[in-house]
């Protein structure tokens, strides 16, 4: 016992002790206290002694001290405690830490991934057509705007459409993107899209710069977009831009004097196919009334088109632009409660999320209800409103409480409109979600319309079939206009000396540019006071517009808006 004690007060200090003198520490001290309670111990302590001994067997042989020599024992042979129980404490909060950031990557990568996949997919669904429309009209100005297809190299023609993204400057396929579809085009492509609509502007060719452009080989995935990096400045800067109304007016001048005749005052289709190939002048000529009978397009018709375009491009880079509010609003709202869930969840992973922890964050989370419960109500309710119902983008016409106005900004709690007359109103989303909502441009593009009116009943059922005729010969001569099927009907007999009559017609657009629509409804109706003035209907009146959807239902009058 007293070398025992001298041997343990000596490594009292000491924390590596070899295994022989441990071994035969443990078990003199075992024996010591069996011998010392034999003398007076029952038989029960007799079989103790035994299990004693067959104890010591155990740990005296061969495998015993090898299996303690690999568990507790280092290189040396030695006992070193310390160390193991550090390197294993090490290992355990490594596994946490790399546990916690692996979560926190993988929940921010999918959080941005569903973001711009939300993003890309709302914007395609309203923005793909007009984006695809606009870059064909620019496609067709610039080529117009300079040297005829025999002067240069059609291929290099139809893919020297520059565009620049950032750092990246790319090529369009016109071609291929207007064979495009939307259910088809991938997200990558329509970002690109969309970055082109937002960020650049119409422009013509410029002819101060010569053209030097190689040919690219096609390729065989059929992107609409190819990599222009290796192309200079000069290449890609062949083209002006047009940043006003009087540009695009200049602009107008210039590509008619480029394209016509010397001193006419008209494009012939033979003068159309120096710069354009067939499919593409046929596109160009439905562009203009009456163009694809005449094979003509006059001077004033063409500059009213350029500026038509240059409008329209602006227009929807401006849209473009405002559709990023919500999503942006969104993406900050979605980062907020991403890391939210990153910071409790490494707190668990990490073991810091204690008891008391947990009923703090717990009683904060309660307050934070009680105090912004019906905000967060309104956001979630915003929230499915705008991105499941989906009932409106911006740039949309739609009419709400009965008056017409232009959805001009969304936001995840409110959206601005624009009336007819200017005024801006501001309707909470939650408040919208109770109201129907009628949406012009996602409306089929044969909506309906009527002009109802009366004449004399004096007049004679031969003069009433005359009438019919000459309103079907008008609008069979305006097949851009109008559709064929239309109806005229009569509807009642008034004061015993009118007969109120209808006139239903289907336009063949929808009601989104309502510009467009009152104009060729006010030429309807002059035509129809020339009709009655030829079959010498000296008695009738034209009654007030009255509103007709897609369906054919009508609804109450709306204010004429400005275009």
């Amino acid at each position: 016992m007293e070398t025992v004690e001298k041997k343990a007060a000596a490594n009292a200090n000491d924390v590596v002790i070899p295994i022989a003198d441990a071994k035969d520490e443990y078990l003199s001290s075992r024996r010591s206290r069996l011998s010392t309670s034999k003398s007076s111990a029952s038989p029960a302590h007799a079989r103790g002694a035994d299990l004693v001994e067959e104890t010591t067997q155990l740990l005296t042989s061969p495998a015993a001290n090898n299996n303690n020599n690999n568990k507790f024992t280092d290189s040396t042979g030695e006992v070193n405690l310390e160390s193991y129980s550090d390197e294993d404490e090490d290992d355990v909060h490594k596994d946490k830490v790399l546990a916690s950031s692996l979560v926190g990557a993988a929940l921010w990568c999918l959080k941005s991934f569903s973001v711009l996949l939300l993003a890309v997919s709302f914007q395609s669904k309203r923005f793909f057509n007009p984006i695809q429309e606009t870059i064909f009209h620019q496609y067709l100005i610039q080529t117009l705007s300079g040297p005829p297809l025999m002067e240069i190299n059609e291929q290099v023609r139809s893919e020297a459409f520059g565009m620049s993204a950032g750092k990246e400057k790319y090529l369009i396929d016109v071609r291929k993107l207007k064979k495009l579809k939307r259910q088809k085009i991938s997200a990558w492509t329509m970002k690109k899209l969309l970055d082109f609509a937002r960020s650049s502007k119409l422009s013509v060719f410029s002819n101060q710069l010569e053209e030097c452009a190689e040919e690219e080989e096609d390729d065989e995935d059929g992107e609409i977009f190819k990599n222009a990096n290796d192309k200079s400045d000069e290449e890609l800067q062949m083209y002006k831009s047009i940043k006003s109304e009087f540009e695009a007016k200049s602009a107008a001048n210039y590509i008619f004097k480029n394209v016509a005749d010397t001193g006419c005052d008209y494009i012939g289709k033979e003068q159309l196919y120096r710069f354009l190939i067939a499919e593409e002048v046929s596109l160009l000529l439905n562009q203009f009334e009456g163009a694809a009978k005449t094979e003509k397009i006059q001077e004033l018709e063409f500059k009213k088109w350029v500026l038509k375009v240059y409008n329209e491009r602006k227009a929807l880079s401006h849209f473009i632009k405002q559709s990023k509010a919500a999503t942006q609003e969104l993406n900050r709202l979605f980062t907020g409660i991403v890391v939210v869930v990153i910071i409790i969840l490494w707190l668990i992973l990490m073991g810091f999320l204690t008891t008391q922890a947990l009923v703090f964050i717990t009683s904060q989370l309660v307050l934070a209800a009680f105090m912004f419960g019906n905000t967060v109500k309104n956001i979630f309710e915003s929230i499915i409103f705008l991105y499941v119902m989906h009932p409106f983008d911006v740039g949309d016409r739609c009419i709400i409480d009965g008056v017409q106005m232009v959805v001009e900004d969304i936001r995840i709690l409110t959206t601005t409109l624009v009336r007819y007359d200017n005024e801006k109103v501001f309707y909470p989303n939650s408040v919208l979600a109770t109201k129907p909502i009628t949406n012009f441009y996602r409306s089929t593009g044969n909506m309906k319309d009527s002009v109802e009116f009366t004449i004399d009943a004096s007049m004679s059922t031969v003069s009433i079939e005359a009438l019919k005729s000459r309103i079907q010969d008008y609008l069979n001569s305006k097949p851009e206009h109008w559709r064929p099927q239309h109806k005229v009907v009569v509807k009642e007999i008034e004061d015993a000396n009118k007969i109120r009559m209808a006139l239903h017609v289907t336009h063949t657009i929808n009601f989104q540019n309502y510009g467009e629509k009152s104009s060729r409804r006010s030429k309807l109706v002059l035509q129809l006071k020339r009709i009655f003035e030829d079959l010498g209907i000296g008695k009738y009146h034209v009654l007030p517009e009255t509103q007709v959807g897609s369906a054919g239902s009508a609804a109450s009058p709306v204010p004429q808006p400005a275009n």
